[in-house]
């Protein structure tokens, strides 16, 4: 299976899912948003293999919430990588969490902290896509009541036993057609996953994590790529020298 065919069969086994309160509404962006996440799979998703596949969580609501892209902040998903395509709406919309696809003017952080990162580094996005690849563990966004956005470690034992199966074997897929030397998570649960997914793979590369780039992490605040990078290279990845 290709990624296209991967993701698809991931939405399928996705839908249907049940959710208890204080989950009010559940998004699939790879629905919704279906057209530019498919431009993002076409221009970036298909050589294989990839050196370094870099796994996230779940969508957040100015990113891949708004546009497919993984950690998709809006600049760097229209700007950098030249991707701009309509996005249509959930089936049932939270009134703080709106769907405005590539209107929407906020940015999301860790979008911008990763992807700010890679055009920082590798200058284009063919120079980084040529050995990276970046793939969110599961497309859900999850909501509360509230607005805020659960994400999959916070979910109750029957919610996870509908959505972590499902989630496993597409990332066990898509590690399967890369064929990469890394599988780096970003952040420790993502990092958790890879290794649960690829437990009884035949495929054995090399698992490590990078620090989630969120704002929510006081860490992350002091200059989360350095701290990436020492990571990354520290798992023996090489990155260019800048300029």
């Amino acid at each position: 299976m290709d990624p296209v065919a991967i993701s698809r069969k991931l939405v399928e086994d996705l839908r249907g899912a049940q959710f208890a309160p204080p989950i009010s509404h559940v998004y699939q962006p790879l629905e919704y948003a279906w057209e530019p996440y498919a431009r993002y799979l076409e221009q970036f998703g298909f050589r294989r293999p990839r050196q370094v596949l870099m796994i996230g969580m779940n969508p957040g609501p100015w990113g891949m919430g708004q546009n497919g892209v993984p950690f998709g902040a809006m600049s760097m998903v229209r700007d950098w990588m030249g991707i701009e395509a309509p996005v249509g709406k959930p089936e049932t919309e939270h009134p703080k969490r709106q769907v405005q696809g590539f209107e929407c003017s906020r940015e999301e952080v860790s979008g911008s902290r990763l992807w700010g990162w890679a055009k920082e580094r590798f200058q284009t996005p063919q120079a980084f896509f040529e050995r990276f690849f970046v793939y969110n563990y599961c497309p859900l966004l999850i909501l509360e009541e509230s607005g805020r956005n659960r994400t999959p470690p916070k979910l109750r034992k029957a919610e996870k036993e509908q959505v972590l199966p499902a989630c496993d074997r597409a990332l066990r897929r898509i590690v399967e057609y890369f064929e990469p030397h890394f599988v780096v998570g970003v952040g420790n649960y993502a990092e958790r996953r890879i290794k649960a997914a690829l437990k009884n793979s035949s495929f054995e590369p090399t698992i490590g994590r990078v620090l989630h780039p969120s704002p929510a992490s006081p860490k992350a605040n002091r200059g989360w790529a350095p701290q990436a990078e020492a990571e990354l290279m520290e798992l023996g990845i090489e990155l260019p020298s800048r300029g």
